[in-house]
């Protein structure tokens, strides 16, 4: 990230003085910087807790032609919830800036946890294993393979448990080729697996493997495996599985290491076989992923950006919204489809309504109902969930995960927001035609269509809408 000219955005609206805010956040000092951008801690005003808000020069981004990586990053972290991964809370963004808020973690690298202790216990370094198997499983369950695994990019909280950082090269499933398998050669030297280097095709869950096979190999013995300053004889040691595993290891250790540092692929140890080996195993307490919460449980009971601090803690119904914010809510502004590889129009409708919040929620709770949909409330929204049959060739039944929220602009006018998680985009696209129809809307696209902003404005003003200052 770089230390590029000062927090312009962000002291444009800390009010001339003191810190400089964003949105519900009070940002603070810079904690990490680099070629894009700078990693500043936060905290948010209305809880105190803390974060990570990562500042990206969208010129910079752009000019060196790293938006697919940045894109790539959000995709995949909004995908993600578990105890053993960072947390992405909200993205935002401005003209020069792209802010990702990030769940603070406060024990640095991996790496430098080695680097101070020389090599860890085989106790202490099976903990953070089974943490580091447990994450990346649970990413490849969601389809998500990490393919830079190194401990640069796993962080250590105070509490000494693991999260996985950084996938800007990971892939999703709409990387895969024709063939199953991931095509793209990426990752750092000493942790890329032999496959990956042959530039045939690769399985991304068995590369991935390698890889905490690598890691767990220098928590043990505190060196790299595969080491050399010529990249050519690094390469012909990895291809080969040319390393030498210490005999002071448990005899248990050994074996796993051999068994993950299989140069051949078919016969590498898998992922399930990890997790039942006997070594693994000893004091194993798996982790329980996050995915079960609703959207709204944030942790550390954090408020997306979007609600006002000031709201009334009994008013759970509805979330004010200023002008700045609703100008954002637009097609046309909206950044989202700059992170995301699923266009915006597939997985997030808005539209305008006069409704008041609890007969939109029982209008739109009847509509969803007879298409089949399982209806949830609470805290001001709606999930909406139904499982229906997936492709073909799927063995089980797809889910499909809505969530319905109101958002308040004045005294009579309100903004409905229907946001896919995941699921069928043709399904999503009956759903908003059925619940619009129902409701005989109007959508923010009418309204955020192509025209300028202060056209729009206007436009909303003379609807009797509440009146709205650009700022």
């Amino acid at each position: 990230m770089v230390s590029s000219g000062g927090a312009g955005d962000e002291s444009a609206r800390s009010g001339g003085g003191g810190a400089a805010l964003l949105g519900a956040y009070e940002l603070g000092r810079t904690v990490g910087e680099g070629n894009f951008g700078k990693v500043k801690q936060a905290r948010h005003r209305g809880t105190g807790a803390l974060f990570a808000v990562k500042i990206l020069d969208r010129a910079r981004v752009l000019s060196q032609r790293i938006g697919d990586q940045i894109r790539r990053e959000i995709a995949t972290l909004k995908l993600l919830r578990h105890p053993n991964v960072v947390r992405l809370h909200e993205v935002a963004a401005s003209k020069t800036k792209i802010y990702m808020v990030l769940e603070f973690v406060n024990g640095g690298e991996l790496f430098d946890r080695i680097a101070i202790k020389g090599k860890l216990s085989e106790q202490e370094g099976r903990r953070l294993f089974q943490q580091l198997i447990d994450g990346v499983s649970y990413c490849h369950e969601k389809g998500v393979y990490h393919r830079d695994l190194k401990p640069e990019n796993v962080l250590v909280d105070r509490k000494g448990n693991i999260k996985i950082s950084d996938f800007g090269l990971s892939a999703l499933p709409q990387h895969l080729g024709n063939d199953g398998l991931l095509h793209t050669t990426c990752g750092s030297p000493n942790y890329i697996a032999p496959e990956v280097l042959q530039n045939r095709g690769y399985d991304g869950s068995l590369s991935d493997i390698w890889s905490c096979g690598v890691i767990l190999y220098i928590m043990l013995v505190g060196y790299l495996p595969f080491d050399d300053r010529n990249i050519v004889v690094l390469y012909q040691k990895i291809f080969k599985g040319d390393t030498q595993i210490p005999k002071c290891l448990s005899p248990g250790a050994q074996d796993l290491l051999q068994r993950i540092l299989e140069p051949n692929p078919m016969k590498r140890i898998t992922m399930a076989e990890i997790k039942v080996h006997e070594w693994f195993q000893k004091d194993y307490v798996p982790v329980v992923p996050l995915d079960n919460d609703d959207e709204d449980s944030q942790l550390d009971v954090v408020l997306p950006v979007k609600e006002e601090i000031n709201q009334s803690p009994g008013d759970k119904t509805t979330h004010q919204i200023n002008a700045f914010q609703l100008i954002g809510m637009a097609s046309s502004l909206d950044l989202s489809g700059f992170f995301e590889e699923e266009d915006v129009s597939q997985r997030k409708t808005r539209f305008t309504t006069t409704h008041i919040p609890k007969d939109l929620f029982d209008k739109i709770e009847r509509s969803a109902s007879e298409m089949g949909f399982q209806v949830q409330r609470g805290h001001g929204k709606l999930k909406l969930t139904r499982n229906y049959t997936g492709t073909k060739n799927s063995k089980n039944p797809a889910s499909f995960l809505v969530y319905t929220e109101v958002f308040e602009l004045g005294p009579s006018l309100y903004v409905v927001e229907l946001k896919k998680s995941h699921g069928d985009p043709a399904l999503y696209r009956q759903l908003c035609e059925r619940i619009g129809t129902d409701l005989g809307v109007l959508t923010m696209e009418e309204i955020f269509g192509t025209r300028p902003v202060a056209d729009d404005l206007v436009n909303l003003d003379s609807r009797s809408a509440t009146p709205l200052v650009a700022l």
